[in-house]
């Protein structure tokens, strides 16, 4: 499925843990990345190649899921612990017919209740400062702008959530 079909019905979309039979969709949503730009030159995607290493080897304090239409996987997100009380957020990709529907929200919503659940204190991520709809989603969530840097000639934003000052639990 290259993009969404006309009926595309947000209700029937699945997010769900990441599976070995997913593997070879999850490295072609991460190739994709690359082909747009949306990943380092320098990122290898070791994570991705050890994928049930990488999120499923530390007692469940990191996880990766896939978003499900029609039994196609169009998107993905991974949660991954830093620190004791600190996850990084990764990965965030949604395939190209299937942006600004609603997937990376649902996406994003799944990720930061697992961080939640977790107790999890703060949540970080990086983008690239072209990723518009992307900086956007973060910023929606309550991501605040820690710092920009440059890697190479790209330049980077880093973001960060506080869960512990979130006052209402979410």
């Amino acid at each position: 499925m290259d993009g969404a079909p006309p009926e595309f019905d947000l209700t029937q979309l699945r997010i769900r843990i990441a599976e070995q039979r997913d593997h070879a969709a999850i490295r072609e949503l991460f190739r994709q990345g690359h082909l747009e730009g949306a990943v380092r030159l320098n990122d290898t995607g070791a994570d991705i190649e050890q994928l049930f290493h990488a999120y499923f080897s530390d007692d469940g304090a990191s996880c990766f899921w896939v978003a499900c239409y029609d039994d196609d996987v169009i998107g993905m997100i991974g949660v991954q612990r830093t620190r004791e009380a600190t996850a990084e957020m990764c990965r965030l990709r949604v395939r190209q017919g299937f942006r600004r529907l609603g997937v990376g929200t649902a996406l994003m919503e799944e990720a930061t209740e697992f961080c939640r659940r977790h107790g999890y204190l703060k949540v970080v991520l990086d983008v690239r400062v072209e990723r518009g709809p992307a900086i956007a989603l973060f910023e929606k969530f309550g991501f605040s702008l820690a710092r920009s840097r440059e890697i190479g000639e790209r330049k980077m934003l880093d973001f960060y959530y506080d869960l512990y000052r979130d006052p209402a639990g979410k």
